[in-house]
């Protein structure tokens, strides 16, 4: 019988990260590589690492992030913008969720859960300084005057 796995490459403006899971969607392996703006060769090495660590089995994959669109056009897969898998994401696995913020390398997204769906995004460099913060933190109600 056929070992199937499902990968999700995540091309970012700064990192590159993989997962992989089982049928049962369980993770079984993950990893997570700063490519310094040599996004080809990292993506290339992250997916020689995948079929050395799993040499007998077949892969879905898909690609997401800001660098992935030509990476997925190239190797003939499918992408899906990053803020979309995001969102499908916490409604299948977490659909009581409220909002959602993810942090990435140069920028923040914000989605809010409610009757509709509301998405918002911090241009400015996000998680490694104030901007995220100074500018969103009043739509969360958090004290962020720590940051100054």
């Amino acid at each position: 019988m056929e070992n199937i796995l499902h990968v999700g490459l995540d091309v970012g403006s700064t990192t590159v990260k993989i997962i992989v899971m089982d049928k049962n969607k369980n993770t079984i392996y993950k990893d997570y590589q700063r490519h310094f703006s040599d996004t080809k060769n990292t993506v290339c090495r992250v997916l020689e690492d995948l079929l050395v660590r799993f040499a007998s089995s077949s892969f879905t994959l898909a690609l997401t992030g800001s660098g992935a669109m030509s990476a997925a056009k190239f190797l003939g897969v499918n992408f899906i913008q990053e803020v979309v898998s995001c969102k499908r994401s916490v409604e299948k696995y977490i659909p009581k969720t409220d909002v959602v913020i993810e942090l990435g390398g140069e920028d923040a997204k914000i989605i809010y859960f409610d009757q509709s769906i509301e998405q918002r995004m911090n241009g400015t460099c996000a998680g490694r300084n104030r901007g995220f913060f100074g500018s969103n933190g009043f739509f969360i109600t958090y004290e962020y005057s720590w940051l100054k």
